[in-house]
């Protein structure tokens, strides 16, 4: 397909994903399977324009004066790949595949428009109702964190030491342009791609079947590290869902002690049986979703990891999509479901032991907020400071710079070049 076609192909799956209201990828998928003369660079390509359509959706919608699907795909293909609206209308009049021309007035305003002239929350492409959350999140900085979290992200991959060491898979790896992650010592890192292409299919590699490596963002990766498990300890990752958290817990601890890995949504527990055959980790026990599944671990584990379900706002650049359809009611509910996830996991913690509370959110009230929540209403937990917590998981790195609070840490694409995570930790008094 040549850049027409792939253009009026982003519009129509656009076009799918706001009538039918069903996430991107799948949207992507099914266009796909009733496609099958577009190749898998072209899928690529057309994917690559929806999500940029999808990151960008605000400021392109105001820079092309509408937000139909025709607007945001020519936008896409403008503004995120960098073509001349003009050089695109002449190649439209040569593809019966393309979509209808940019209209003169559309032209003019996308050579002189600027986005420093639009409301903040458009420059921020943010929905409007969340720019108060950001504020209150980052301060005078809240726009261009808005900004980052638009943009494309790497590949990140977490390097199984159970099984191998971070440079024999970097060797491995050379020719996809891998490289170590900034701050996770076991992380290595594909740069984002570019215009048409997409990231190489790493679960093809040799490295991947093998077990030595997991997809896997950074930020997920030092979450993980921050739980500081030892080998010969009692752990449960109570909110395993895939567990890729639970790998990394299980390599941290040398297969040695136990990880209990429990979700209540078995569905999305599937994937991890797996996951741990294929990285080697014996140390984990998976406790499914059933009434009795947790009966005995009251008060014996040394640490808890909550990742707790969330609104999802850090991971905006990967499912751009989910950023519009976030509600004020869906963080109500989320809100709601972090406070049970608390109460119910703080019954597990022996007195002396850790209660690590972490979500791939940046908002305030999911973050921060429910933390003070909980120990006002559970003094015998204590807040670990910040920089101890984090000297504590990674004693030979450096933190990023302004991503360590009093007591939590706060992790963004502006700030660590990761996904955004929030993590704090709290020790049971007694």
């Amino acid at each position: 397909m040549r850049l027409p076609g792939m253009i009026a192909a982003a519009a129509e799956v656009l076009a799918d994903i706001e009538m039918r209201h069903r996430p991107a990828s799948e949207t992507l998928r099914d266009w796909g399977v009733s496609h099958r003369f577009a190749g898998s660079g072209d899928r690529a390509a057309i994917g690559n324009l929806v999500y940029d359509a999808l990151r960008r959706r605000a400021s392109i919608a105001w820079r092309m004066g509408g937000d139909t699907p025709w607007h945001l795909a020519i936008g896409a293909a403008v503004l995120s790949w960098g073509n001349d609206p003009h050089a695109l209308n002449a190649a439209f009049q040569d593809d019966r595949h393309a979509p209808e021309p940019i209209p003169e007035d559309a032209v003019q305003r996308l050579a002189t428009s600027q986005l420093e002239d639009a409301p903040d929350d458009v420059r921020a492409d943010l929905p409007d109702w969340l720019t108060p959350h950001f504020q209150s999140a980052f301060g005078a900085d809240w726009i261009a964190e808005g900004i980052a979290l638009a943009e494309r992200p790497p590949l990140d991959l977490r390097v199984n030491t159970l099984k191998t060491d971070r440079n024999k898979v970097m060797r491995q790896l050379q020719r996809l342009g891998a490289e170590p992650t900034p701050y996770s010592p076991v992380g290595l890192r594909i740069p984002p791609s570019d215009g048409k292409r997409r990231h190489p299919n790493v679960q093809a590699e040799e490295a991947f079947r093998r077990g030595r490596i997991e997809v896997q963002d950074e930020a997920s990766q030092l979450s993980a590290l921050l739980v500081n498990a030892k080998p010969g300890e009692q752990v449960l990752d109570i909110c395993a869902g895939g567990g890729g958290k639970t790998l990394a817990l299980a390599a941290a601890m040398e297969n040695r002690g136990q990880v209990y890995a429990h979700d209540a949504d078995k569905n999305r527990l599937a994937p991890i049986y797996e996951r741990l055959k294929r990285a080697g980790a014996r140390n984990v026990q998976v406790l499914p979703p059933e009434p009795t599944a947790l009966t005995g671990l009251a008060d014996r584990m040394d640490r808890v990891l909550i990742d707790a379900p969330c609104t999802g706002t850090g991971v905006w650049r990967r499912r751009p999509d989910a950023k519009w359809r976030v509600t004020p009611e869906a963080l109500t509910k989320r809100i709601d479901e972090q406070n049970a996830v608390l109460r119910e996991a703080a019954t597990y913690v022996r007195p002396g032991g850790c209660l690590i509370y972490a979500t791939c959110s940046l908002l305030p009230p999911e973050n921060d907020e429910r933390v003070a929540a909980f120990t006002a209403a559970h003094p015998h937990f204590a807040p670990i400071p910040a920089t101890e917590l984090w000297q504590a998981g990674l004693p030979e790195v450096s933190p990023p710079p302004a991503v360590l609070a009093e007591t939590s840490i706060l992790l963004s694409p502006r700030r660590s070049t990761t996904d955004g995570f929030f993590v704090t930790a709290l020790r049971r008094q007694s």
